[in-house]
């Protein structure tokens, strides 16, 4: 029985410590994690530079395998403390952190698999966590929290753009096939006028007959206001959510792996379980 209490114990210290950032030491977790996974990606990027590999070859790579091993450490603590290791490892978080580390043993089987090491940076998104300690972590929820109820609006709004694109796209090969600008395919016009209504423009693809410049002219202005609806969307979000995320702190349930909690909250307001708050 006293082992148990000792284990869950230590649980509950490790989880302080990794999830959490109201407490001197998971701060100072945190700032190291952030410094590790900066040095991490640099050693990725370097490798590459043809110079440093031929002189460091070795270094980067005894590097690379000593950050693998501390990640593959702290992932394993991740799924050992918290008491649904499924709902954190299908969480986002979870998700990046496994990705962060299976390339470097994807490097024994895909020769260069090593080089997707800099998907480690988005671990960079934990800094939300220590901006908290510069009157800054509120803001970054805000902003999550409106891309993620944006997300409906935006996927209906994608839907339209898409068919909008098939419309314009096939209009486009019926006219212009013959005409020798590259519309040779219904896909290959779609493709033509997905890069037309971003304003990217690449030319690789362009109308001959001047019926078809002056379609590409009305997908030219549309392209506009495809910029301007996903950032009126998001920005309507913002100033809903705002308020709502000003009571909210980095409190990470040890039950579900949920996070978002208000500063006042003594339970999860997903599962019921009980926080580990400051005070505490």
């Amino acid at each position: 029985m006293h082992t148990l209490d000792s284990k869950q114990n230590l649980k509950d210290k490790l989880h302080e410590i990794i999830f959490e950032a109201d407490t001197q030491e998971g701060k100072t977790f945190d700032v190291i994690l952030i410094l590790l996974i900066i040095l991490s990606v640099l050693t990725v990027m370097l490798e590459t530079v043809p110079s440093l590999e031929e002189k460091f070859g070795n270094t980067f790579f005894y590097l690379e395998w000593i950050f693998t091993v501390i990640f593959t450490i702290e992932y394993v603590l991740r799924l050992w403390i918290v008491n649904k290791p499924m709902k954190y490892a299908t969480s986002f978080y979870g998700v990046v952190d496994l990705i962060s580390i299976i390339p470097a043993f994807l490097s024994f089987f895909i020769v260069g698999s090593q080089s997707l090491l800099v998907i480690r940076a988005l671990r960079l998104l934990r800094i939300f966590r220590i901006f908290k300690l510069a009157g800054h972590f509120r803001q970054g929820l805000v902003l999550v929290i409106a891309l993620r109820r944006s997300v409906p609006k935006i996927s209906v709004f994608l839907f339209t753009i898409l068919l909008i694109t098939m419309i314009f796209g096939s209009v486009m090969y019926l006219i212009e096939t013959d005409s020798g600008g590259g519309f040779d395919s219904i896909p290959r016009s779609i493709y033509w006028a997905i890069v037309t209504l971003t304003t990217v423009g690449y030319g690789d693809i362009s109308p001959q007959t001047n019926l078809g410049q002056f379609i590409a002219a009305i997908v030219m202005i549309l392209g506009y206001a495809v910029i301007a609806v996903p950032t009126g969307i998001v920005t309507n979000e913002l100033l809903n959510e705002r308020k709502e995320a000003e009571n909210i702190n980095t409190q990470h349930c040890q039950s579900c792996a949920r996070d978002g909690h208000d500063n006042d909250a003594e339970f999860c307001k997903y599962c019921g379980h009980h926080l580990h708050l400051k005070s505490q």
